[in-house]
């Protein structure tokens, strides 16, 4: 098993940046393809940017294409997504996912195929 752990939330102007981390526990990390998720009041829950345990393929949902990175360091078992540009409706609580995969290239963008959650950061974008 996994727990992941998500930070670096918070309020920030239209136009501005924000980091988010995603730390997980375990020695088996680089094993795991990993997504970043995000969740509007009254909206439902939607994919946002995945990548593959190399990290080397990403993919990203239109609507942040441009603006957001997604990025992982294997070697400290962390997950990022550097966020750019940001506007009020990128607001939501944004979710780290994980899922352990033997493919080393593929990346995972569907939410029901995702085994491990965290419990959520929330950002709020100011206009």
């Amino acid at each position: 098993q996994v727990q992941l752990v998500e930070s670096g939330g918070g309020l920030v102007q239209a136009g501005g940046s924000l980091r988010l981390s995603c730390a997980a526990s375990g020695r088996t990390f680089s094993r795991y393809v990993m997504g970043w998720f995000r969740q509007a009041p009254g909206k439902e829950r939607e994919f946002v940017a995945a990548i593959s345990r190399s990290g080397g393929s990403t993919s990203y949902a239109d609507r942040v294409k441009g603006r957001f990175t997604i990025s992982r360091d294997n070697a400290k078992n962390t997950e990022y997504l550097q966020m750019n540009s940001l506007k009020p409706e990128d607001t939501a609580v944004y979710y780290c996912a994980a899922k352990i995969e033997w493919d080393y290239a593929r990346m995972v963008l569907t939410q029901p195929e995702y085994d491990y959650w965290g419990q959520g950061t929330q950002v709020t974008v100011s206009s």
